[in-house]
């Protein structure tokens, strides 16, 4: 995370192509030869950075309030994560705008990002794997929920969900693809988000920031069958 924080710090203030990995090396305190025992290239050492903001959103869910409904729990992650001053600072929103638009510019940068993406989108599937089965209410709509219309559709799915004969929650590879669509659709609802606000010029906070923009597509899926995950292999 320090080489990661090093290389975003020299891209930001260098640019992409002005940066060479042994900057970064030197901006870090350690050889060239250390750095390239992590990275294989100058834009992969932003890996970490990329992936710690996607990771706690993912856990930040399996951390919400055993209650809450599916809808209500990917609505408690958002406002936790990406409000400014509650779950991540200012400044640190505005190095996620400028990395994000450094990757429009680096196929390599826009890989890594996707990677972030994806890992923490598996993350996800495992997370709502082991809280579907636990939300009451099924069938009805859920009770004062902070996205509108945000409905609980059990009706058929069996009570186990995705879980293991000791009743643990299956590896994502063993998950159903109802539940892994779960998870890919409720992650591109947030990730658009954020890079619709990093592309722009809108404050962090207001109605075009990325906690307003998350929870209006996330508001968009309310009829999306989330509960449907629970549907064995």
């Amino acid at each position: 995370m320090d080489i990661a924080r090093a290389a975003a710090g020299l891209f930001m203030r260098n640019g992409l192509r002005a940066t060479r990995a042994e900057d970064i090396a030197r901006a870090a305190g350690i050889a060239p030869r250390t750095f390239y025992r992590y990275f294989a290239s100058k834009e992969e050492s932003l890996g970490p950075l990329f992936a710690a903001g996607s990771q706690r959103w993912a856990e930040m869910v399996r951390d919400a309030p055993a209650h809450l409904t599916v809808p209500e729990a990917l609505h408690h992650a958002v406002v936790q994560t990406l409000t400014p001053g509650v779950g991540v600072r200012q400044e640190s929103l505005q190095w996620v705008r400028s990395l994000l638009r450094l990757a429009e510019e680096s196929p390599v940068l826009l890989r890594v990002w996707g990677e972030a993406c994806h890992t923490a989108e598996r993350t996800l599937a495992e997370v709502l794997a082991a809280r579907i089965p636990a939300v009451p209410g099924a069938g009805v709509e859920a009770a004062g929920s902070p996205v509108p219309g945000a409905e609980v559709q059990a009706a058929g799915a069996p009570e186990s969900g995705d879980r293991a004969p000791d009743g643990h929650p299956l590896p994502y590879l063993e998950l159903s693809p109802e539940l892994r669509l779960s998870a890919a659709v409720a992650s591109a609802a947030v990730r658009v988000a954020v890079e619709a606000w990093a592309a722009g010029d809108a404050p962090a906070t207001g109605p075009a920031g990325p906690v307003a923009l998350a929870l209006r597509n996330l508001g968009s899926l309310r009829d999306f069958p989330w509960h449907a995950g629970q549907a064995t292999n």
